[in-house]
């Protein structure tokens, strides 16, 4: 397989194009570990293909989802859709890799598409990479200008993929404005481990933490932690917007998430275009492929000039004007 960095080059899908309709119905279906209501990773992509298929009608797209599946159990699934005929299978998550290019390779006519990766794929698999780094340093940026006692919890799943990216964006976010402050990452080693991700926020905030952040569905386990201390200034930055309008909203400032729809159109397109595959689809905020919102009910934690300092940090970065060199931080 070639390897390559996802830009926006030949091989690239660049997001801001134009999509019309799908000319005949296609048949679209997705796996993930988790659920596709888990306030995170695996809800933002069921969401953009729930989102893509109202805009057409489900007489031209259509769609299932196989939940709860770990790649060890993900193949008969994905060969069931391809019996089934379906003409777009998603692996939404980086585990799915070496199962999407087994797959690929027995079914050269049936699309494929997994990610987070940078990677191009075979003819067939698509690939799709969020430079999450944007993402981060804001957030990184927002949780360096809030805390007090320059102590930052970061739980993550594990160290790699666009959590790897997102981690390291917002540690230089938190450099940017505050360089007294100390980050403490930890891993949950699973995309999915809530119950993990819970004890690891508790301890870094006993630990005198009073801002966290952290990446993929297990992030909810992290974020339930940190609203349990209702009464302190303890507080979350996100990475999806899912988490504004949850009952633990009250501790998220802001929230990014991933804009998959323009993915997901891509994909249709492609797919009708007659490409299967070969190419990475990129998402950041120069291309639409990111959302990024404020949660004013927080009060007065989110201060005007914290805001503005956020609101600059994206405009740099949607401008070009700032690059984030992620693979700097070890």
């Amino acid at each position: 397989m070639k390897r390559s960095v996802c830009v926006i080059l030949a091989l690239c899908v660049v997001l801001g194009s134009v999509y019309a309709a799908p000319k005949s119905t296609i048949k679209i279906a997705m796996i993930v570990e988790s659920t596709v209501d888990d306030k995170g990773w695996c809800q933002s992509m069921h969401d953009a293909i729930m989102a893509v298929q109202k805009k057409y009608g489900s007489s031209l797209v259509e769609y299932s989802y196989s939940e709860k599946m770990k790649p060890v159990d993900a193949g008969s699934a994905a060969r069931q859709y391809v019996a089934k005929g379906y003409d777009i299978i998603i692996g939404h998550g980086a585990q799915y890799k070496n199962l999407i290019l087994e797959m690929a390779e027995d079914f050269p006519k049936t699309t494929f598409a997994f990610g987070t990766s940078g990677e191009i794929g075979p003819k067939n698999v698509f690939t799709y990479m969020p430079e999450s780094e944007e993402t981060g340093y804001i957030n990184g940026v927002i949780a360096g200008l809030v805390t007090k006692t320059n102590i930052i919890g970061l739980v993550g799943p594990v160290d790699g993929g666009d959590a790897a990216r997102y981690n390291r964006g917002f540690i230089l976010g938190v450099r940017s404005v505050n360089p007294k402050a100390q980050v403490q990452v930890a891993y949950t080693g699973s995309f999915g481990d809530y119950v993990k991700a819970a004890e690891l926020a508790h301890t870094q905030i006993k630990s005198g933490a009073d801002v966290l952040t952290g990446s993929a569905q297990q992030a909810l386990g992290a974020l339930r932690a940190v609203a349990e201390y209702r009464d302190k200034p303890v507080w979350w930055v996100g990475q999806d917007t899912a988490q504004l309008g949850i009952p633990e909203s009250y501790k998220v400032i802001a929230a990014a998430s991933y804009a998959y729809e323009a993915v997901v159109e891509s994909l249709i397109d492609k797919r009708q275009a007659g490409i299967l595959g070969g190419e990475c689809i990129p998402l950041n905020f120069a291309n639409n492929g990111f959302v990024y919102q404020f949660n004013d009910k927080v009060g007065p934690v989110l201060t005007s000039d914290v805001r503005k300092a956020a609101e600059k940090a994206k405009a740099d970065i949607s401008s070009g004007k700032l690059t984030i060199d992620w693979q700097s931080v070890k």
